[in-house]
């Protein structure tokens, strides 16, 4: 599991003093950088062979400016090309929001998907978690 915290800015709230839900997948997308540097230790955009395929978000709690947020971020699914992202949201002890993503590692010079390496299969096996825990 990778932990990342969040500061919300003023301008992340919406008219009723929320964290507004577009910011979310905001803040999952930044907490996800340490498995960005899995595959790219620079995050080098000429040799940034990811690409996003799927992105669910579920909202459970509102969240609130001048409390941080924790975001907690695991895999939940290694297949040959792609993997799950799964990440959860925390603020003031309580479970906000959770999300998944879909990550296929791609070729884009060959336009298609790829296989993981086994070292990549590695590294991504020691955040693993499975996906019925993660939803618990």
């Amino acid at each position: 599991m990778y932990t990342h915290t969040i500061t919300p800015r003023m301008g992340d709230c919406d008219g009723l003093r929320h964290i507004n839900n577009t910011k979310i997948p905001e803040y999952f997308e930044q907490a996800r950088n340490p498995v960005f540097r899995l595959f790219s230790p620079d995050l080098d955009f000429e040799h940034f062979d990811l690409i996003m395929a799927h992105l669910e978000v579920d909202f459970l709690h509102a969240m609130v400016w001048g409390l941080e947020v924790e975001v907690r971020t695991f895999i939940t699914h290694v297949g040959n090309s792609s993997f799950t992202v799964s990440q959860q949201a925390w603020q003031d002890g309580r479970l906000c929001a959770r999300g998944h993503v879909v990550i296929v590692h791609y070729s884009h010079a060959e336009g298609h998907s790829k296989p993981l390496t086994p070292e990549q299969r590695n590294w991504l096996q020691q955040h693993f978690v499975p996906r019925e825990e993660f939803d618990q």
